[in-house]
């Protein structure tokens, strides 16, 4: 008998069905939890500010300080060391808010998954003291002895805002944008990274001028925050590496690091300004 053979036919599989599973795709607040949330924090404080009564537009002084406002006086006076943080979610007025908000927005979302959410939350609160902090200190040197002369409270001006974290994330930016480890082509990266250091630059300008007019309109920025939340987040990006294309073990290494080192520092800064009213 003769043998024959046949060339295999491929197997032929079933069009897929439209009740296949399919891999869901997460939601956008779950890839950048970190700045949602911040966000979240922020407009919430200032609903719940508008609805017990305070100013949509412009928020009279006691209302920002019954809300958590920073003040020189109260704080190295008073002991309320407590609204160094506070004062970091509150703002003077819708337009304040809507614009950091949309900053927070841009960098968070740039920012997160280099850092991680646990990073951007403590870069936030970090930063955001470390300018609060450096506030503290401006505004005691330049206002304390018309507080020893008058005991006024409104010696000491009222600050308020998350714009100093905000500098702090652009900070921590500038130095992240740098890493060789991000699988982005260079020459996108650069152009990131020169966006945020113009960011700064002109936000830091536009704030220093609008100082300069402050006698005729009433309106005064904060620049000592913007500049301590700024060096902070510089100081707090250095030890680190970003996490996209570093070990995992690494990075969570040197976050923890970032994140110690920069406590350390505000605590020893903190007990240097609680000695300030016994040396004046």
């Amino acid at each position: 008998m003769g043998s024959y053979s046949s060339t295999p036919q491929p197997e032929v599989l079933p069009p897929a069905s439209d009740d296949a599973p399919r891999r869901r795709r997460r939601p956008a607040w779950a890839e950048s939890p970190a700045t949602y949330l911040l966000v979240g924090v922020n407009c919430a404080v200032f609903l719940a500010m508008v609805a017990r009564g305070s100013s949509v537009w412009m928020p009279t002084t006691d209302q920002l300080m019954g809300w958590g406002a920073n003040n020189a006086g109260n704080v190295l006076l008073g002991g309320e060391w407590w609204r160094i943080v506070t004062a970091m979610f509150v703002h003077v007025g819708i337009l304040h808010l809507a614009t950091n908000m949309w900053c927070l927005w841009n960098l968070g979302l740039l920012a997160e998954p280099l850092m991680d959410s646990f990073g951007l939350f403590a870069l936030y609160i970090l930063t955001g003291a470390a300018g609060n902090l450096l506030s503290t200190l401006w505004n005691w040197y330049k206002f304390h002895e018309m507080w020893y002369r008058f005991h006024d409270p409104g010696s000491f001006p009222a600050g308020a805002g998350a714009s100093g974290a905000v500098f702090g994330i652009a900070g921590a930016l500038i130095v992240l944008l740098k890493s060789r480890q991000l699988p982005v082509p260079p020459q996108e990266v650069r152009k990131l990274r020169k966006s945020v250091i113009y960011f700064a630059a002109i936000n830091l300008v536009i704030g220093l001028s609008v100082n300069f007019g402050s006698g005729f309109t009433g309106v005064a920025v904060d620049n000592s925050a913007h500049i301590g939340g700024c060096l902070c987040g510089l100081l707090f990006a250095a030890p680190m590496i970003p996490r996209i294309g570093s070990q995992r073990g690494e990075f969570q290494f040197k976050l923890r690091l970032s994140v110690a080192m920069v406590v350390f520092l505000l605590v020893l800064f903190g007990f240097f300004l609680a000695q300030l009213p016994a040396r004046s």
